[in-house]
């Protein structure tokens, strides 16, 4: 009697030992994770520094080891033209389940029509909300010696945008920082090394609330 059931007992351990694996991959499969894809412009691309000071390889490294993971899609120059024409491959690439929207600054100060910048945003929230992606926008400002008329409209299509697709819109977050000439670049419209913890801190606190799955 007790070698069957030492036999049974043996039987049953072997049998844990293959679901074992099998219940482990099983379970990081349904483990809840969320991808952050930042598509940005030369604020997020880290412009005058190394990628390692940028404030989104900052923000990569503080959650190196949480259920969130960035990419940062952001280049130097960009424009929602350029941005939109990028974002399907982006898309099918990374399957973000979270896209953060920083771009119109380079539109403002080319003068580019408020209208067509809008329309631009419009079609790329659509894009990233018809892949499934929750979006984040954020607002943008330029400087006000573009006339108060042209600044106004530019603030205003950004809150126009979230309204009419039910988006989150975050303040300009470098409205403290650009004001602060320690924090700036020569040119006044990058920030530097110095300003990129700070950045990144400020926005680990706002985002993560909004990606955490």
């Amino acid at each position: 009697m007790f070698n069957l059931i030492s036999n049974s007992l043996r039987k049953r351990a072997k049998v844990m030992l293959i679901l074992l694996p099998v219940l482990l991959v099983s379970d990081q499969l349904w483990a809840k994770s969320s991808k952050l894809l930042i598509l940005g412009d030369s604020l997020s691309a880290g412009y005058g520094l190394t990628q390692a000071q940028s404030w989104v390889s900052l923000l990569q490294d503080a959650w190196q080891k949480s259920d969130i993971s960035v990419v940062n899609a952001a280049i130097s120059g960009e424009t929602t033209d350029g941005a939109l024409a990028r974002l399907p491959r982006l898309l099918d690439q990374h399957t973000p389940s979270h896209v953060f929207v920083e771009l119109g600054g380079n539109d403002g100060l080319q003068g580019h029509p408020i209208a067509k910048m809008r329309s631009n945003l419009a079609k790329i929230v659509e894009l990233s909300q018809s892949s499934g992606a929750t979006v984040i926008l954020q607002e943008m400002q330029i400087p006000t010696n573009y006339g108060r008329r042209y600044t106004e409209l530019f603030t205003g299509a950004y809150a126009a945008v979230a309204k009419d697709h039910n988006v989150v819109l975050l303040p300009f977050f470098l409205a403290d920082i650009a004001l602060n000439s320690d924090l700036m670049q020569a040119d006044g419209i990058h920030p530097n090394a110095k300003a990129q913890p700070i950045i990144a801190e400020s926005m680990a606190q706002t985002l993560k609330p909004l990606v955490a799955p």
